[in-house]
Protein backbone atom coordinates (compact mmCIF):
# COMPACT_ATOMS: atom_id res chain seq x y z
CA UNK A 1 0.00 0.00 0.00
CA UNK A 2 1.61 3.55 -0.70
CA UNK A 3 3.05 5.30 2.20
CA UNK A 4 0.47 7.92 1.77
CA UNK A 5 -2.58 6.01 1.53
CA UNK A 6 -1.45 4.31 4.83
CA UNK A 7 -0.75 7.52 6.48
CA UNK A 8 -4.25 8.98 5.67
CA UNK A 9 -5.75 5.84 6.61
CA UNK A 10 -3.90 5.18 9.71
CA UNK A 11 -5.26 9.18 10.80
CA UNK A 12 -8.52 8.07 10.52
CA UNK A 13 -8.16 4.72 12.60
CA UNK A 14 -6.48 6.79 15.55
CA UNK A 15 -9.66 9.10 15.91
CA UNK A 16 -10.51 6.79 18.66
CA UNK A 17 -7.82 6.29 20.11
CA UNK A 18 -7.16 10.34 21.06
CA UNK A 19 -7.92 9.14 24.54
CA UNK A 20 -6.32 8.77 27.00
CA UNK A 21 19.46 1.61 28.73
CA UNK A 22 18.27 -0.79 31.15
CA UNK A 23 18.88 -0.45 34.71
CA UNK A 24 20.65 -2.92 37.08
CA UNK A 25 19.16 -5.23 38.78
CA UNK A 26 17.12 -3.79 42.13
CA UNK A 27 16.22 -5.90 44.97
CA UNK A 28 13.46 -7.41 44.66
CA UNK A 29 9.54 -6.28 44.63
CA UNK A 30 7.35 -6.63 47.25
CA UNK A 31 5.34 -9.60 47.72
CA UNK A 32 1.72 -7.88 46.63
CA UNK A 33 3.53 -6.63 43.61
CA UNK A 34 5.22 -10.63 43.15
CA UNK A 35 1.62 -11.61 43.02
CA UNK A 36 0.08 -8.73 41.03
CA UNK A 37 0.93 -9.17 37.29
CA UNK A 38 2.15 -12.32 35.07
CA UNK A 39 5.91 -12.18 34.79
CA UNK A 40 6.88 -11.97 30.89
CA UNK A 41 9.91 -12.77 28.75
CA UNK A 42 8.63 -10.54 25.86
CA UNK A 43 7.02 -7.22 25.58
CA UNK A 44 4.07 -6.91 22.82
CA UNK A 45 5.06 -5.79 19.54
CA UNK A 46 2.09 -2.93 19.52
CA UNK A 47 3.68 -0.31 22.43
CA UNK A 48 2.15 2.92 22.38
CA UNK A 49 3.23 4.83 25.43
CA UNK A 50 5.82 4.28 27.70
CA UNK A 51 7.23 6.20 31.14
CA UNK A 52 10.84 6.00 33.03
CA UNK A 53 9.64 6.21 36.32
CA UNK A 54 11.90 8.05 39.48
CA UNK A 55 13.06 4.25 40.70
CA UNK A 56 14.38 3.37 37.67
CA UNK A 57 11.44 1.20 36.04
CA UNK A 58 10.42 1.55 32.55
CA UNK A 59 6.56 1.13 32.13
CA UNK A 60 4.96 0.02 28.45
CA UNK A 61 1.58 0.59 27.25
CA UNK A 62 0.42 -1.87 24.98
CA UNK A 63 -2.66 -0.95 22.70
CA UNK A 64 -4.95 -4.00 23.88
CA UNK A 65 -2.79 -6.30 25.97
CA UNK A 66 -2.22 -4.00 28.82
CA UNK A 67 0.82 -2.71 30.98
CA UNK A 68 4.64 -3.86 31.15
CA UNK A 69 6.89 -2.62 34.20
CA UNK A 70 10.52 -3.54 33.64
CA UNK A 71 13.19 -3.26 36.27
CA UNK A 72 16.28 -3.88 34.43
CA UNK A 73 16.49 -7.56 35.33
CA UNK A 74 12.23 -8.84 35.40
CA UNK A 75 9.33 -7.84 33.06
CA UNK A 76 5.62 -7.92 34.49
CA UNK A 77 2.29 -7.55 32.74
CA UNK A 78 -0.91 -6.03 34.00
CA UNK A 79 -4.12 -6.64 32.82
CA UNK A 80 -7.46 -5.71 33.49
CA UNK A 81 -7.92 -8.89 35.66
CA UNK A 82 -5.64 -6.94 37.98
CA UNK A 83 -8.35 -4.22 37.83
CA UNK A 84 -6.45 -1.95 35.34
CA UNK A 85 -9.31 0.28 33.78
CA UNK A 86 -8.66 -1.42 30.64
CA UNK A 87 -5.77 -3.38 28.75
CA UNK A 88 -5.09 -0.59 26.01
CA UNK A 89 -3.59 2.45 27.29
CA UNK A 90 -3.05 5.80 25.79
CA UNK A 91 -0.68 7.66 27.87
CA UNK A 92 1.74 6.66 31.89
CA UNK A 93 2.51 9.80 34.02
CA UNK A 94 4.03 9.86 37.53
CA UNK A 95 3.00 12.38 40.06
CA UNK A 96 5.08 13.87 43.09
CA UNK A 97 4.51 10.71 45.19
CA UNK A 98 5.92 8.12 42.69
CA UNK A 99 2.71 6.67 41.87
CA UNK A 100 1.73 5.96 38.18
CA UNK A 101 -1.14 6.86 36.67
CA UNK A 102 -2.43 5.10 33.35
CA UNK A 103 -4.72 6.94 30.95
CA UNK A 104 -7.16 4.63 29.36
CA UNK A 105 -10.42 5.14 27.25
CA UNK A 106 -12.04 3.50 29.97
CA UNK A 107 -10.69 6.34 33.14
CA UNK A 108 -7.41 6.75 34.86
CA UNK A 109 -5.65 3.72 36.83
CA UNK A 110 -3.19 4.78 39.95
CA UNK A 111 -1.23 1.98 40.36
CA UNK A 112 0.54 2.82 44.21
CA UNK A 113 1.79 0.28 46.80
CA UNK A 114 1.60 -2.97 44.36
CA UNK A 115 -1.92 -2.35 43.38
CA UNK A 116 -4.68 -0.66 41.02
CA UNK A 117 -7.22 1.39 41.71
CA UNK A 118 -9.74 3.49 39.58
CA UNK A 119 -9.40 7.37 39.75
CA UNK A 120 -13.08 8.64 40.00
CA UNK A 121 -14.15 11.39 38.19
CA UNK A 122 -15.81 14.66 39.07
CA UNK A 123 -17.35 16.67 36.37
CA UNK A 124 -16.63 20.30 36.80
CA UNK A 125 -18.28 23.20 35.34
CA UNK A 126 -15.58 25.97 33.47
CA UNK A 127 -14.59 27.49 36.37
CA UNK A 128 -12.73 24.70 37.95
CA UNK A 129 -10.41 25.28 35.02
CA UNK A 130 -7.01 25.46 36.82
CA UNK A 131 -3.43 24.53 36.59
CA UNK A 132 -0.43 24.28 38.84
CA UNK A 133 2.71 22.52 38.14
CA UNK A 134 2.07 19.39 39.54
CA UNK A 135 -1.44 18.63 37.85
CA UNK A 136 -1.51 15.74 35.67
CA UNK A 137 -3.71 15.72 32.20
CA UNK A 138 -5.41 13.04 30.66
CA UNK A 139 -7.27 12.31 27.26
CA UNK A 140 -9.31 9.31 28.14
CA UNK A 141 -12.29 9.25 25.80
CA UNK A 142 -12.46 10.71 22.64
CA UNK A 143 -16.35 10.26 22.41
CA UNK A 144 -16.26 12.81 25.48
CA UNK A 145 -14.92 15.99 23.68
CA UNK A 146 -13.36 16.73 27.37
CA UNK A 147 -9.62 16.77 29.36
CA UNK A 148 -9.05 15.57 32.66
CA UNK A 149 -7.06 17.32 35.25
CA UNK A 150 -5.85 15.57 38.33
CA UNK A 151 -4.68 17.94 40.87
CA UNK A 152 -3.24 15.08 43.63
CA UNK A 153 -6.26 14.45 44.81
CA UNK A 154 -9.14 14.73 42.57
CA UNK A 155 -9.94 13.89 38.40
CA UNK A 156 -11.60 16.88 36.65
CA UNK A 157 -13.30 16.33 34.15
CA UNK A 158 -13.26 19.63 31.84
CA UNK A 159 -14.99 20.99 28.60
CA UNK A 160 -12.68 23.48 26.31
CA UNK A 161 -14.22 26.16 25.40
CA UNK A 162 -16.13 26.01 21.81
CA UNK A 163 -15.87 28.39 18.42
CA UNK A 164 -18.30 28.69 16.13
CA UNK A 165 -16.44 26.05 13.67
CA UNK A 166 -17.86 26.05 10.84
CA UNK A 167 -18.40 29.82 10.42
CA UNK A 168 -14.71 30.32 11.28
CA UNK A 169 -13.58 28.35 8.77
CA UNK A 170 -15.99 29.27 6.12
CA UNK A 171 -14.77 32.73 6.66
CA UNK A 172 -11.14 32.53 7.01
CA UNK A 173 -10.71 29.49 4.16
CA UNK A 174 -13.94 29.72 2.29
CA UNK A 175 -14.68 25.95 2.80
CA UNK A 176 -16.27 24.54 5.85
CA UNK A 177 -15.39 21.61 8.03
CA UNK A 178 -15.88 18.42 6.37
CA UNK A 179 -15.74 16.20 9.27
CA UNK A 180 -17.69 18.02 11.91
CA UNK A 181 -19.47 14.90 13.02
CA UNK A 182 -15.98 13.30 14.25
CA UNK A 183 -16.33 14.99 17.80
CA UNK A 184 -13.93 18.53 16.99
CA UNK A 185 -13.70 19.34 20.24
CA UNK A 186 -11.83 15.43 20.77
CA UNK A 187 -8.08 16.04 22.52
CA UNK A 188 -5.54 13.96 20.37
CA UNK A 189 -2.75 15.87 22.32
CA UNK A 190 -1.98 17.48 25.93
CA UNK A 191 1.54 18.92 26.35
CA UNK A 192 3.16 21.17 28.44
CA UNK A 193 5.78 23.91 27.77
CA UNK A 194 9.06 25.36 29.23
CA UNK A 195 6.54 28.10 31.00
CA UNK A 196 4.00 25.71 32.41
CA UNK A 197 1.50 26.53 29.61
CA UNK A 198 -0.72 23.56 28.98
CA UNK A 199 -1.21 23.07 24.91
CA UNK A 200 -4.00 20.32 23.84
CA UNK A 201 -4.38 19.49 20.49
CA UNK A 202 -7.97 18.31 18.93
CA UNK A 203 -9.07 16.29 16.18
CA UNK A 204 -10.48 19.33 13.97
CA UNK A 205 -10.98 22.71 16.23
CA UNK A 206 -7.38 23.34 16.70
CA UNK A 207 -5.47 23.59 19.29
CA UNK A 208 -5.86 25.23 22.62
CA UNK A 209 -3.14 27.06 25.21
CA UNK A 210 -3.68 27.37 28.49
CA UNK A 211 -1.85 29.65 30.87
CA UNK A 212 -4.28 28.74 33.90
CA UNK A 213 -6.12 31.71 33.65
CA UNK A 214 -7.60 32.16 29.93
CA UNK A 215 -7.24 30.24 26.70
CA UNK A 216 -5.72 31.16 23.49
CA UNK A 217 -7.27 29.38 20.63
CA UNK A 218 -5.10 28.39 17.32
CA UNK A 219 -7.67 27.63 14.38
CA UNK A 220 -5.48 27.34 11.21
CA UNK A 221 -6.86 25.45 8.73
CA UNK A 222 -3.40 22.94 8.61
CA UNK A 223 -4.77 22.33 12.30
CA UNK A 224 -7.71 21.29 11.14
CA UNK A 225 -9.01 19.82 8.20
CA UNK A 226 -6.77 20.01 4.82
CA UNK A 227 -8.11 21.45 1.95
CA UNK A 228 -8.31 17.65 0.23
CA UNK A 229 -10.74 16.56 3.37
CA UNK A 230 -7.71 14.82 5.27
CA UNK A 231 -7.69 15.17 8.78
CA UNK A 232 -4.69 15.22 10.75
CA UNK A 233 -5.48 16.28 13.93
CA UNK A 234 -3.52 17.99 16.55
CA UNK A 235 -1.21 15.12 17.97
CA UNK A 236 1.97 16.96 19.60
CA UNK A 237 3.32 20.28 20.69
CA UNK A 238 7.34 20.93 20.16
CA UNK A 239 8.80 24.01 21.53
CA UNK A 240 12.09 24.88 20.03
CA UNK A 241 15.26 26.96 21.50
CA UNK A 242 13.36 30.18 19.74
CA UNK A 243 10.38 29.41 22.37
CA UNK A 244 8.39 29.09 18.82
CA UNK A 245 6.19 26.20 18.57
CA UNK A 246 5.42 22.98 16.47
CA UNK A 247 1.85 21.81 16.70
CA UNK A 248 2.13 18.63 14.27
CA UNK A 249 3.02 19.73 11.12
CA UNK A 250 6.15 20.58 9.51
CA UNK A 251 3.93 23.46 7.73
CA UNK A 252 4.57 26.08 9.80
CA UNK A 253 5.29 27.27 13.34
CA UNK A 254 3.70 29.73 16.12
CA UNK A 255 4.72 32.30 17.82
CA UNK A 256 2.70 33.91 21.19
CA UNK A 257 2.97 37.52 21.10
CA UNK A 258 0.25 37.97 24.06
CA UNK A 259 -1.92 36.38 26.00
CA UNK A 260 -4.91 36.59 22.87
CA UNK A 261 -2.37 36.75 20.08
CA UNK A 262 0.37 34.78 18.13
CA UNK A 263 2.13 34.87 15.08
CA UNK A 264 2.46 32.30 12.43
CA UNK A 265 5.99 31.65 10.85
CA UNK A 266 6.91 29.17 7.99
CA UNK A 267 7.92 25.97 9.37
CA UNK A 268 10.41 23.68 7.18
CA UNK A 269 10.26 23.94 3.25
CA UNK A 270 11.05 20.50 2.55
CA UNK A 271 11.84 21.09 -1.47
CA UNK A 272 15.39 22.42 0.01
CA UNK A 273 15.83 19.15 1.92
CA UNK A 274 16.69 15.30 0.86
CA UNK A 275 13.23 13.89 2.05
CA UNK A 276 10.13 12.11 0.74
CA UNK A 277 7.61 13.28 3.46
CA UNK A 278 4.01 13.47 1.29
CA UNK A 279 2.10 14.47 4.52
CA UNK A 280 4.41 16.98 6.82
CA UNK A 281 2.19 16.23 9.74
CA UNK A 282 3.71 14.75 13.08
CA UNK A 283 2.44 11.80 15.58
CA UNK A 284 4.79 12.71 18.51
CA UNK A 285 7.45 15.01 19.41
CA UNK A 286 10.51 15.78 21.74
CA UNK A 287 13.50 17.98 22.17
CA UNK A 288 16.50 16.47 22.71
CA UNK A 289 19.87 18.00 25.31
CA UNK A 290 21.17 19.58 22.49
CA UNK A 291 17.82 21.41 21.76
CA UNK A 292 17.58 19.43 18.38
CA UNK A 293 13.62 18.75 17.68
CA UNK A 294 12.63 15.09 16.93
CA UNK A 295 9.45 14.51 15.44
CA UNK A 296 7.83 10.69 14.20
CA UNK A 297 5.26 9.68 11.87
CA UNK A 298 3.06 6.96 10.74
CA UNK A 299 4.90 5.27 8.21
CA UNK A 300 7.51 8.13 7.36
CA UNK A 301 10.22 7.33 10.21
CA UNK A 302 11.81 9.92 12.29
CA UNK A 303 12.49 13.34 11.81
CA UNK A 304 15.76 15.27 13.01
CA UNK A 305 15.67 19.48 12.61
CA UNK A 306 18.16 21.22 14.27
CA UNK A 307 16.92 24.59 13.23
CA UNK A 308 18.71 24.84 10.03
CA UNK A 309 19.08 20.73 8.72
CA UNK A 310 16.33 18.63 8.02
CA UNK A 311 16.45 14.60 7.79
CA UNK A 312 14.84 11.61 7.85
CA UNK A 313 15.50 8.07 8.74
CA UNK A 314 13.48 5.42 7.71
CA UNK A 315 13.71 2.83 10.59
CA UNK A 316 12.86 -1.37 9.48
CA UNK A 317 13.05 -4.97 10.79
CA UNK A 318 13.71 -7.74 8.54
CA UNK A 319 12.91 -5.40 5.58
CA UNK A 320 9.32 -4.53 7.67
CA UNK A 321 8.92 -0.46 7.56
CA UNK A 322 8.41 -0.08 11.35
CA UNK A 323 5.42 2.57 12.22
CA UNK A 324 5.86 4.65 15.07
CA UNK A 325 3.55 6.06 17.19
CA UNK A 326 5.73 8.20 19.54
CA UNK A 327 8.71 8.94 20.56
CA UNK A 328 9.81 9.72 23.89
CA UNK A 329 13.33 11.15 25.69
CA UNK A 330 13.81 9.33 29.28
CA UNK A 331 15.31 10.47 32.58
CA UNK A 332 18.74 9.90 31.17
CA UNK A 333 17.92 11.73 28.12
CA UNK A 334 17.94 8.62 26.17
CA UNK A 335 15.16 8.94 22.91
CA UNK A 336 12.89 5.96 22.49
CA UNK A 337 10.61 4.88 19.88
CA UNK A 338 6.92 3.35 20.52
CA UNK A 339 5.55 1.36 17.54
CA UNK A 340 2.39 -0.24 16.41
CA UNK A 341 4.26 -3.42 15.01
CA UNK A 342 7.90 -3.34 16.31
CA UNK A 343 7.75 -3.16 20.22
CA UNK A 344 10.57 -0.61 21.50
CA UNK A 345 13.60 1.25 20.11
CA UNK A 346 15.83 2.91 21.30
CA UNK A 347 18.81 5.13 20.53
CA UNK A 348 22.26 4.34 20.57
CA UNK A 349 25.27 6.03 18.76
CA UNK A 350 22.98 7.97 16.85
CA UNK A 351 21.05 5.05 15.59
CA UNK A 352 17.46 3.42 16.45
CA UNK A 353 18.03 -0.35 17.50
CA UNK A 354 15.41 -2.37 18.52
CA UNK A 355 15.79 -2.64 22.39
CA UNK A 356 15.88 -6.39 23.37
CA UNK A 357 14.53 -7.36 27.20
Amino acid sequence: MPRQILLILHGFMLVSFCACGAQQKKSSASARELVLGLPVQEIDSQIWAMHHSTDGDYWFGSNGRGLYRYDGANMVRYTDSEDLASNTIRSIQEDSLGRIFIGTPAGVSMYAEGSFTTVPVERSLNAMWQSAPGDLWFSCNASANDVYRYDGERLYQLRLPRQDLQQYMEHQYGAGLTAMDRNPYAVCGIDRDTDGNMWFGTFTAGAYRYDGKSFLWFGERELSTLPDGRVPGVRSMVQDADGNYWLSNLISRYKVLTDSSYEKLPGVELANHDTDIKLPFFMSGVVDADATLWMVSYGAGVWKYDGKAFTQQYIEEAGVEVLIISIYKDRSDNLWLCTDNAGVWVQKDGVFVKFEF
